[in-house]
């Protein structure tokens, strides 16, 4: 039909106008122009399936280029032979649909039409999603750059679920989107599944595009992730559309703090409001207070483990019963404990906002992906997660400046070492971790510069640090940091193993997780949780306290000398007085300079985000695989990616 052929050019002019006002070029690509024989390594022939066109990046040869503008609309004038065939086609798609697949060449997830050209440009006018085509992939080569390392993992995708148009903008995506659906990269998926995934998306992607996903710096692929952490599968296959574009609604924000470069804010310092002001205090006895002893603020903890056999949740638990005994009655505590499934911590995050929480703390960074769902579900209710170095708008986290205190216990184990071998006993490789780590090497050498930290992790599948760390002749050691309820074991804090093999403990870092509640909680009471300005729009929050707020601190035995216990004191005020940068000056890891001696110090962001050990660490950061199977969960969530 001519008429729709005129209206196709119109649309053709317009957008070959639009690419020329950006800067673009307004033609259709042509595969020819930038392939040669070097840059790929073999042609394979895939056979006939359903691509989307929207994956349709152009046409193989230049020959037809110019025919049509960069959106595959016909812009040759009315009358010639090609505006002829092109409203035949359009007359046979209506009438009956083609028939006959397009022959096209795949690179890199981009389709490239060597035959039926004027049938794409007729399918895209009338707004079809997906046509049939006989598709011959060209293989690249293989390059370092992070474009080819995904379409490697996208070639392994195929292999097991021949799904084109899923695009990830970081290695993992497709990985981490099988583990979301319950399937591996290793068994080919069921034929339903794989229908019902490429179904899903493409209704996905519409919606996600229609609600303004194309202004984002994120595929639909990356939403789709963050989607399927929140909502079930089902809620895809089975939902209507209305109620995936609410739910799309509803995480929208998420996707907003997923789109900056700088996602988390690290907010190192109390408020004001939390720490208390005395001119605030008096201007806030003259009004009514937000919560009081009969109108408590109801805040609820939800433990993945039991108090009786977790070190870190028996750390907690005293931090709630802290809660329990502040305030003057105007806070009051519950706790769920072993909630170590997915239906029992839904169970007991509902349960708690039916018995009127509104605020719920979680303790452990796997539990952050169950955290994220309730806070979704229930967004008047503030969602807090222990954890560091994890972006989201609705769930904000909290953790410890560790490696304050293990840079002034690596100083006092340097100084009980006879021998500069010091051992240091780790559990989790994830943030925070390292820095930990590198701030006790750091510490040790600044009192001994020969000595040397042997790295044991205690959480390795068929590991035996104890027997690793004999070995190695340590006998000064940094052991857990916590001791665990019931324990009789002294193997805590830094420790020496005396002639006898019996452990004198030296000094032990503490987390007062009661004083940490009470600053955060603090914020809530006197109405500052959303008007402290400690973060930008869309930017997630994550406090990040230490040795200057009170939340952090090393206690020392009498076992030590007066003047190890001056050192360490020296160094308390040095860190607490911002004085000292522990990571200031000149870094080394065990393969390269970090910075150099006249550097500043590291940002907290680069100290989080740290992914290697100093250069007086012996040990290495343990691959998921050799850990037991119990940690790799937390590590899937906030384990440390390794360069």
């Amino acid at each position: 039909m001519m008429s729709e052929y005129r209206k196709a050019v119109k649309r053709g002019e317009q957008e070959c106008r639009n690419a020329l006002s950006h800067g673009r070029y307004p033609y259709v690509t042509a595969l020819e122009d930038f392939m040669e024989e070097s840059r790929y390594t073999a042609e394979q022939h895939i056979g006939i399936k359903e691509i989307p066109l929207s994956m349709i990046a152009g046409t193989k040869t230049a020959g037809r280029q110019k025919a049509f503008s960069c959106g595959f609309m016909p812009i040759l004038k009315e009358g010639s032979e090609f505006s002829a065939k092109w409203s035949q086609l359009y007359d046979i798609q209506e009438a009956e649909g083609f028939r006959d697949p397009i022959k096209v060449y795949e690179y890199l997830q981009r389709f490239y039409v060597q035959e039926g050209n004027k049938r794409v440009s007729v399918l895209k006018y009338l707004g079809a999603t997906g046509i049939y085509a006989d598709i011959t992939r060209l293989l690249p080569r293989k390059s370092d750059d992070k474009e080819h390392e995904i379409y490697e993992e996208f070639l392994t995708f195929y292999e097991v679920a021949p799904i084109y148009g899923i695009y990830f903008s970081e290695t993992g995506g497709y990985k981490k989107l099988a583990e979301l659906l319950g399937k591996d990269l290793e068994e080919p998926w069921e034929e339903d599944l794989v229908r019902d995934v490429r179904q899903s998306y493409e209704e996905f992607e519409a919606i996600f595009m229609e609600l303004g996903g194309g202004k984002l710096a994120m595929t639909a692929g990356d939403a789709l992730l963050i989607y399927l952490e929140i909502y079930d599968f089902h809620t895809l296959t089975e939902g209507a559309a209305g109620e995936i574009r609410k739910n799309i609604q509803a995480m929208w924000k998420e996707l907003l703090v997923e789109n900056r470069e700088d996602k988390i804010a690290l907010v190192e310092t109390p408020t004001e409001e939390s720490k208390g002001n005395v001119f605030k205090d008096i201007i806030k006895m003259t009004q009514t207070p937000l919560y009081t002893a009969k109108n408590p603020l109801q805040i609820a903890f939800v433990y993945d483990r039991s108090v009786a056999d977790s070190r870190w949740v028996y750390a907690h638990e005293l931090g709630r019963n802290n809660l329990d005994a502040c305030f003057d009655g105007a806070v009051s505590t519950m706790k769920y404990e072993a909630c170590d499934t997915e239906e029992k911590a839904e169970a007991a995050f509902d349960d708690a906002v039916e018995k009127g929480a509104q605020m719920i703390f979680t303790v452990f960074p796997s539990q952050m992906n169950e955290t994220l769902k309730a806070a979704v579900k229930y967004p008047k209710v503030k969602f807090l997660n222990c954890s560091v170095n994890l972006s989201s708008n609705a769930v904000r986290t909290y953790y410890g400046r560790m490696h304050e205190a293990k840079f002034i216990m690596g100083a006092l184990a340097a100084s009980a070492s006879e021998n500069h071998r010091i051992g240091y006993v780790a559990d989790y490789p994830i943030y925070g971790t390292l820095a930990g780590i590198n701030a006790f090497a750091i510490g040790a050498a600044l009192v001994d510069p020969g000595a040397k930290i042997y790295l044991a992790w205690s959480t390795k599948a068929d590991g035996d640090w104890q027997r690793e760390l004999r070995d190695r002749k340590v006998d000064v050691l940094s052991g857990p940091d916590i001791i665990k309820p019931h324990d009789v074991s002294r193997a805590y804090g830094i420790y020496k193993l005396n002639a006898e093999g019996n452990i004198d403990n030296l000094a032990a870092p503490v987390i007062n997780w009661g004083r940490y509640y009470e600053l955060i909680v603090q914020t809530v009471l006197n109405g500052a949780w959303d008007s402290a300005q400690v973060a930008e729009k869309n930017q997630a929050i994550n406090y990040w306290y230490g040795m200057s707020a009170g939340v952090i601190d090393v206690i020392l035995s009498d076992r030590i000398s007066y003047y190890s216990a001056k050192l360490a004191n020296v160094l308390k005020k040095l860190v607490v007085d911002d004085s000292i940068q522990i990571f200031g000056g000149e870094l080394h890891s065990q393969t390269e300079m970090i910075k150099p001696a006249d550097s500043e110090g590291l940002t907290g962001e680069e100290i989080v985000n740290m992914d290697w050990l100093n250069d007086n660490v012996v040990g290495e950061i343990p691959s998921m695989d050799e850990l037991v199977v119990q940690v790799q969960e937390v590590v899937s969530v906030s384990g440390v990616k390794r360069s």
